[in-house]
């Protein structure tokens, strides 16, 4: 706005009007929205009302955000501020964005959308008609020295592609859909919300106007705010909506009782207490112990260990927890370095200019973007005991290493997914072949980054090769180092889908594969201990959180990191 940023001007009479009608709908806004706010604190006392504690907890908070926004709002436009239009905006526009979507959702548009996707297959022959209609327009567009037959042919072409239109609409449904629309306007509800937006739409436009924005003293920089937050918004709500929105969620019903069927109860702290409830039992003799700690206290043996001649007994409420997090943290133990340090590797090879080398590089990156369902089921395959390439190799090394030297070796016909002992190290396996290419690529990019000029220096002053990588690349690649490791951590922590394809019954054998997410995914889906996973989902959070902490500092510690 050229205006804004010359100066302020003096209102005139039909902005000083709109603001008015503004301030006026704000207070009124206001004063619903505490009204609101006290008939939902009303009910949620009220046992007899059905509607979930969290919603009604959820719709308290907007109510009280909406009449403190409004209101401030109203003050502030009274008082001529910007402050007032940006608050008035968003309060606006939230309402509008609320409105429009439980709108459209009590008419059925978003199940009719999906009919009209299912439909489209119906209305692509009547698109033969609108293209032939769009190729008469163009071919009147040659006649530029005859405007009246240039027309006439514009003309032909809008009829045909208006009458494509008509039929494609009757092809799909599209009419259909809008009788049906139209009968949804039964009840009060589509009414209200409708005029709803409508007036939140109009409150938008009155703020919106550039002489209501130079009366309330905006400048161009609060107008380039504006934009770039509209511009935002969709990102932002779908985050508070889909992300934020459901992890707060999460947190309250890790503090309740809830199974998905009865009422949720708040039980406080208990869903983490018995995650994380460990004891250790001095042993007089160990089954009398064991049996005490079992029967009496309730908990399961985790581990025994002499002190000072003394055997104790290290004992767990919840043993499947205590097995999910030692399978989790060996898994990352065994997973990240085989993802990392070979990545490092390759890319040094990778590096060199040898013909073909970007062959390879798609190759080693191939695993990374294919599906991990269908690599798993071929790994499923590799590592079948009878008929797997894996075990056949290891046989004919076997054969080989027996014929040439007469070692006598017996072939271990490995078990690998149905032995406890070799399941986890199988996933770990798939896991690293799987992300490190993706780790090269990352490698790659930081290698090519570095100045040639300090291998140049390193080479006058006598470095060899190894000199060179260990005191040139490594240092230079600490960034690159640090993203990989933590991004392969994360994901290590949050193993599921390996597990959950390649194990039958999940977590086997013997809980051997048992990870952290996996014991989530049993609570919640198949056991319906909703509040229990959410305890268990926001203690794997804290210490994926630690974890990534932890690396961040040092990091910074090493003065290879640099904020």
């Amino acid at each position: 706005m050229t205006a804004i940023a010359r100066g302020y001007k003096p209102e005139d009479r039909r902005t000083t009007q709109w603001l008015t009608i503004a301030l006026i709908w704000h207070i009124v806004l206001a004063v619903a929205a505490v009204v609101g706010a006290v008939l939902v604190t009303i009910g949620l006392g009220d046992p007899t009302i059905e509607t979930a504690v969290g919603l009604r907890v959820i719709g308290l908070i907007a109510l009280v955000l909406m009449a403190a926004g409004s209101l401030g709002a109203a003050v502030f436009i009274r008082q001529r501020v910007h402050r007032g239009r940006s608050l008035s905006l968003v309060v606006n526009y939230l309402g509008f964005v609320f409105c429009l979507v439980v709108d459209l959702h009590i008419l059925g548009v978003f199940i009719g959308l999906d009919v009209l996707a299912n439909n489209f297959k119906y209305g692509v022959p009547v698109f033969a008609v609108i293209l032939v209609g769009y190729l008469i327009g163009t071919i009147g567009d040659r006649y530029d020295n005859e405007p009246l037959k240039q027309q006439k042919f514009r003309q032909i072409s809008q009829i045909i592609m208006a009458i494509g239109l008509v039929i494609m609409a009757f092809a799909v449904g599209l009419i259909d859909g809008l009788l049906s629309l139209a009968s949804q306007f039964n009840t009060p509800a589509p009414f209200v919300l409708t005029f709803g937006i409508v007036i939140f739409l109009v409150a938008i436009r009155a703020l919106w106007r550039e002489p209501s924005a130079i009366a309330m003293r905006a400048r161009s920089r609060h107008e380039e705010a504006i934009s770039g937050w509209l511009f935002l918004s969709p990102n932002l709500l779908g985050f508070l909506v889909f992300f934020a929105g459901p992890l707060l969620l999460s947190l309250y019903v890790s503090f309740t009782n809830s199974d998905a069927f009865s009422q949720r109860d708040f039980i406080g702290v208990e869903n983490y207490r018995q995650l994380l409830s460990v004891t250790i039992s001095p042993l007089n003799t160990a089954d009398q112990a064991a049996n005490e700690v079992l029967d009496v206290q309730r908990f399961d043996e985790l581990a025994r260990f002499n002190l000072l001649g003394q055997n104790y007994v290290i004992g767990a409420e919840d043993k499947l927890f205590w097995l999910s997090l030692r399978n989790t943290l060996l898994f990352v133990l065994m997973a990240v370095p085989l993802s990392v340090l070979p990545a490092l590797l390759l890319s040094n090879i990778l590096n060199s200019k040898i013909p073909g080398m970007k062959f390879f590089r798609a190759i080693y990156f191939l695993p990374s973007v294919a599906a991990v369902v269908g690599i798993s089921l071929i790994w499923q395959w590799l590592y079948n005991a009878s008929i797997g390439y894996i075990n056949y190799f290891v046989t004919l090394f076997i054969n080989f290493v027996n014929g040439v030297f007469n070692a006598g070796l017996i072939d271990p016909k490995i078990q690998w997914l149905s032995d406890s002992s070799t399941a986890l190290l199988a996933i770990v396996i798939m896991a690293a072949w799987q992300t490190m290419g993706f780790n090269t690529v990352l490698f790659l990019a930081g290698l090519q980054n570095i100045p040639k000029d300090l291998y140049e220096a390193a080479t006058v002053d006598g470095a060899n090769r190894w000199e060179q990588f260990r005191f040139v690349t490594i240092p230079m690649l600490a960034p690159q180092t640090f993203f990989i490791v933590t991004t392969t951590t994360i994901s290590a922590m949050q193993l599921f889908d390996q597990v959950f394809i390649l194990t039958n019954p999940l977590g086997g054998p013997t809980n051997s594969t048992l990870s952290m997410v996996v014991y989530l995914y049993q609570n919640g889906f198949q056991r319906f201990k909703q509040g229990y996973a959410s305890a268990n989902a926001w203690v794997l959070f804290i210490l994926i959180f630690a974890l990534t902490l932890f690396q961040f500092q040092r990091q910074r510690q090493s003065s290879a990191y640099e904020s």
